[in-house]
């Protein structure tokens, strides 16, 4: 998980410090998050899906598949 986060914030070219101003953390307390040294809080992962528009179970590694869900459910 910790480095899907990092690869996903490269890939944007953004810096550790602008990734913790959106999120209102400090840059320590993301960096953190990135080494693992630190959960990411719930909040805090919807937050990234959202932003990446990617899913939860992505950042979590539990798929290679970024598209997040649709929403809307089949009956």
């Amino acid at each position: 998980m910790y480095k899907k986060i990092r690869d996903l914030r490269e890939d944007k070219d953004l810096t550790q410090q602008e990734l913790a101003t959106m999120l209102h953390l400090t840059q320590a307390t993301y960096s953190r998050y990135e080494t693992g040294d630190l959960d990411i809080p719930t909040g805090v992962l919807i937050q990234l899906s959202k932003f990446y528009k990617v899913s939860i179970d992505y950042l979590l590694g539990q798929t290679e598949n970024p598209k997040p869900y649709d929403k809307r459910r089949r009956e």
